[in-house]
């Protein structure tokens, strides 16, 4: 369970006697009655969640006048709810004042609440807004870093089996079964990230063009470093997404060469036991005149039989390097 906040950080006094004004507030988990309250107070819209889920970039990417309203989704972790469904984040950007609204717990605002706390970052929106665009990014990079390290080590996990010619063939196939399913929640996960990022990549941009007046040579050149490493990481993450591919190809390439091994000497052992079921069917017959069947040697005769005839096609499969 998530609890709802309403955090209000309040800027630097400008002169003695004068209130210090809210520069940045944040919304989790915020009721109506909060949303309605920051929106009267400070004379802003304030997104619903069903309006900050709208997918439309027209929706995700506004700007009226200096206030921008900007949205993207996030995954929530599974440690903080069993929803699989991500969860929006929003900002409202205005040269006086940041709100973000957000449902989840987002990486990188305890970071900057606790630089802000300590008097180490600048209590602005827009130097603010950076902060939170920097750990984001940064946070994603090690995601990035850390996905990018499983696929590496399942790839010498798989190749390393695969060429080490198991004793026991079920007991690794169920390691590539389960590798697999690695591979696939890996996956799921970069699809995760990618979607964070190309979200990222809008705010950035959409922000960086929008805001010429009014944005500030530092905070667009932090901005502009951002839309840079943003960037490098979609390459990065497209990278990695063409090794996950890669790995389940090869894994289940390898899952059919092991399933075509079991068929193949099935196959074999069907052919080399035709010959003598029908031999012995054949004796098996007891029909009164059989030459063989008063014959001193008939009983062996028939039992050599059986053998070569199960022999002869070992012998010929061996030939043919199928054994």
């Amino acid at each position: 369970m998530i609890a709802k906040m309403l955090t209000v950080y309040l800027s630097e006094p400008q002169a003695p006697g004068v209130a210090a004004k809210p520069f940045w507030i944040d919304l989790l988990q915020p009721t109506d009655e909060e949303r309605t309250s920051v929106a009267t107070e400070h004379g802003l819209r304030i997104p619903t969640r069903e309006q900050l889920e709208e997918i439309e970039s027209s929706s995700r990417l506004r700007a009226e006048g200096q206030v921008l309203t900007l949205s993207m989704p996030l995954v929530v972790p599974p440690e903080v709810t069993s929803d699989a469904l991500p969860a929006p984040l929003g900002f409202i950007l205005s040269p006086a004042l940041l709100v973000t609204t957000r449902y989840t717990p987002v990486s990188g605002f305890d970071d900057v609440t606790a630089r802000i706390e300590k008097g180490d970052a600048p209590r602005n929106s827009l130097a603010t807004f950076a902060a939170l665009i920097e750990a984001m990014i940064d946070h994603r990079a090690d995601l990035l870093e850390a996905l990018s390290a499983t696929i590496n080590s399942m790839s010498k996990q798989v190749f390393a089996q695969r060429y080490a010619a198991p004793r026991r063939p079920a007991r690794y196939n169920r390691a590539l079964r389960q590798m697999l399913s690695q591979v696939g929640r890996t996956g799921d996960k970069l699809s995760e990230v990618r979607e964070s990022l190309l979200g990222l990549q809008r705010i950035v941009g959409f922000t960086c063009e929008m805001t010429h007046e009014w944005l500030g040579a530092e905070i667009r050149t932090r901005l502009s470093t951002a839309r840079q490493d943003l960037v490098s990481l979609t390459d990065f993450e497209s990278h990695t997404w063409s090794k996950v591919h890669f790995m389940l190809d090869a894994i289940l390439g390898l899952i059919s060469t092991e399933q075509n091994e079991i068929f193949k000497v099935l196959t074999i052992v069907s052919v080399v036991g035709v010959p003598p079921t029908l031999i012995a069917s054949m004796y098996g017959m007891n029909f009164h005149y059989m030459p063989e069947l008063s014959w001193r040697y008939g009983y062996a005769f028939g039992l050599a039989l059986i053998v070569v005839s199960a022999i002869l096609p070992i012998l010929w499969f061996k030939w043919r390097g199928w054994w």
